[in-house]
């Protein structure tokens, strides 16, 4: 079981008063793929005009644009709340960028109230990402979201 209030607390460490939004994204990614088991991807998606593009992560390569409102991050990206999927072969929409990907979970990030991008983790077990999972990378976000 994850321990998200010490995650969050090394992310804090780790990022806050720094200014450089990508290099504190790269540590974020890489302090999710350390502490989270059974994930094969974390990793954050930014937006660039009506399209989420790849940004720092952890795992194999990945798409690079992702439309707003399609697949998982683009549909989380679109309504501003976070999706989990316990079964990613029945999200209607589902990109593949990794076949060994069976669950997945995503967070919208914002910055000034403007959506910046997402939180993106996956897993190649089925239903993964629990109720404790969402609340405690909800929080690892809004960390980010107030260093970005």
């Amino acid at each position: 079981m994850t321990n998200y209030k010490q995650l969050s607390e090394q992310l804090k460490a780790l990022i806050c008063g720094i200014p450089h939004p990508i290099s504190n994204l790269a540590n974020a990614s890489a302090l999710l793929w350390q502490n989270l088991s059974d994930i094969n991807w974390a990793g954050f998606y930014l937006m660039q005009g009506d399209k989420l593009v790849l940004g720092p992560f952890q795992g194999k390569p990945a798409c690079i644009e992702i439309p707003q409102g399609v697949g998982v991050c683009g549909t989380a990206a679109a309504s501003g709340k976070t999706v989990v999927v316990s079964n990613v072969h029945e999200f209607d929409g589902h990109i593949a960028c990794d076949s060994a990907s069976n669950s997945e979970i995503v967070v919208p990030l914002f910055v000034n109230g403007k959506l910046f991008g997402v939180l993106d983790v996956d897993s190649p077990l089925f239903d993964r990402f629990t109720e404790q999972d969402k609340e405690g990378l909800e929080q690892f976000a809004t960390i980010l979201q107030t260093n970005l």
